[in-house]
């Protein structure tokens, strides 16, 4: 279980890089299936800036996962159960193998998306943006943005014994920008999440300060 109460050194970010160096973050960067990835050199995105930087690429934590998997399992298992009693036994036997191939079809699609809701919403923050990606389905996605130096607030919240124990919440960023509020659902690391932001948007203010150009 994370300590609760537990204080942390501040990350340190180079003032010409704004590279974030924690010692051990590295480790959370070894698959592309992660739901916290620390410097992405693979990832790409539609808009993304030449020399602009992924800091952190995240997905909901893999135990949120758990839900759509059991009603997965279940539908898979259903019509073996079903097959014992006698439910539709006045139903010809073609008529039978038909609903069982598109019962099968059914949930295989179910388990698709839900899998696909999953990748594919993600939270990106670079050194000069951050992004919600929400995927809602196959055809439509939607994103909101801000700059760093947009960001005028940000709060975690953590409840509950199972996040608690599997260090995964909410992070809300109060922006400035058109999209007053981003939200970052069940993240992983949210207080670490939060840290990052806090000193990316002080660098950037320290940039304006010095006026220094990327």
């Amino acid at each position: 279980m994370p300590d609760i109460f537990k204080a942390h050194p501040a990350p340190k970010i180079s003032k010409t890089s704004k590279r974030l160096n924690i010692e051990g973050l590295e480790k959370f960067s070894r698959s592309h299936f992660s739901s916290f990835f620390y410097l992405p050199n693979s990832v790409r995105f539609i808009g993304k800036d030449s020399d602009e930087k992924i800091i952190l690429f995240l997905r909901r934590h893999p135990i949120t996962n758990i839900g759509w998997i059991i009603i997965t399992l279940i539908l898979l298992f259903a019509p073996v159960v079903l097959s014992i009693f006698p439910i539709l036994s006045f139903l010809p036997e073609n008529f039978r193998l038909i609903g069982v191939c598109i019962w099968y079809i059914i949930t295989v699609a179910f388990a698709f998306e839900s899998f696909l809701n999953w990748f594919f919403n993600v939270c990106i923050i670079t050194d000069e943006r951050i992004f919600d990606v929400d995927f809602l389905n196959l055809i439509y996605r939607e994103i909101s943005e801000a700059n760093i130096d947009q960001v005028q607030d940000i709060t975690v919240r953590m409840g509950g014994v199972i996040r608690t124990v599997f260090n995964y919440g909410d992070v809300y960023i109060q922006t400035a920008s058109e999209i007053p509020r981003i939200e970052f659902m069940a993240v992983a690391r949210p207080d670490l999440v939060a840290r990052i932001l806090r000193e990316l948007r002080v660098e950037e203010e320290q940039e304006k300060i010095e006026g220094r150009t990327r």
